[in-house]
């Protein structure tokens, strides 16, 4: 029953994420990407912090607040993906948005083996199909990527970035508190830019409230507690497999609100880097004395 519960929250939290593909496409027909992104991640931020400072009351000294070398360790490779996947989403439909950045789930064991970890047979396969499923979603037709493409494969890099950087300073301190300022960070550095660039307008904001609602309240701060309690009570293993569908409800929702549609090739090229996802995830048989990722 634990495990079931676990599922559920991770499944809800995979829903969350694939569907705020398409807010984030549907805001920016009113802000500039810099903008919304600035705005969404400090919502985050400030929905995270009520809960941060309630876990230090109830913690008392056991809460043990990040570092400022945390903090800028997780937010500035996330402010980047974030920034880029943004930008990215200007021209590349949801659906397939999510696919690509979803290619982070295969390049963390990877970027793993120069942090000296070994990297299984498994996921070497899953770089192929990946690879193979890229190759399908981008302009094929002209053997060329686009540039938005190129942004949200070079978001799925910093992503996994991201990812071992949480990976290597979560351990010395609490994770939503750290989850929280890495928001602010992310949200405080491309607002400057923003602000410069394209001019945002209160009412454009206003105009936007629904989609910085949904992305910055329920994507960054709901979300990431969902996943925080799910994974308490799945295996990582299985964890990692519940949210990869983050990728297959971004194509779903891409179709039923936003009218997206997909080329035959395009889905074989989804179904590829969906295989790729999973692939990666399965446990490896380990050998005697042996360290997979």
């Amino acid at each position: 029953m634990k495990n079931a519960s676990g599922s559920l929250l991770l499944l809800l939290t995979a829903l969350i994420w694939g569907t705020a593909f398409v807010a984030q496409r549907y805001g920016m027909d009113f802000v500039g990407p810099l903008t919304f992104q600035a705005v969404r991640t400090l919502l985050g931020f400030l929905t995270l912090l009520p809960i941060v400072l309630w876990r230090r009351r109830k913690l008392g000294r056991d809460f043990r607040m990040p570092s400022l070398k945390a903090v800028l360790g997780c937010g500035l490779p996330l402010m980047a993906a974030s920034t880029l996947q943004q930008i990215g989403l200007t021209t590349v439909n949801a659906g397939k948005a999510g696919f690509i950045t979803a290619l982070y789930v295969v390049l963390v064991p990877v970027l793993g083996i120069f942090l000296g970890r070994r990297t299984g047979k498994k996921t070497w396969i899953g770089v192929a199909l990946a690879l193979a499923g890229l190759y399908l979603l981008s302009s094929i037709s002209s053997l060329t990527i686009s540039a938005g493409e190129l942004l949200l494969i070079a978001c799925a890099l910093l992503f996994s970035l991201q990812i071992l950087a949480i990976d290597r300073f979560a351990p010395e301190c609490d994770g939503i508190a750290l989850s929280c300022f890495e928001f602010l960070v992310a949200g405080l550095l491309p607002l400057p830019l923003g602000l410069i660039l394209e001019h945002p307008a209160l009412v454009q904001l206003w105009d936007a409230r629904v989609a910085i609602l949904y992305t910055g309240v329920f994507s960054c701060g709901i979300a990431y507690t969902l996943q925080i309690l799910g994974q308490r009570r799945t295996p990582p293993a299985l964890a990692s497999l519940i949210m990869s569908l983050e990728s297959v409800f971004s194509v779903i929702f891409g179709a039923l609100l936003l009218g997206e549609t997909m080329t035959g090739r395009e889905l074989i090229g989804c179904g590829l880097v969906l295989a790729a996802v999973i692939l990666s995830q399965l446990p490896e048989k380990k050998a005697a004395n042996s360290i997979t990722i």
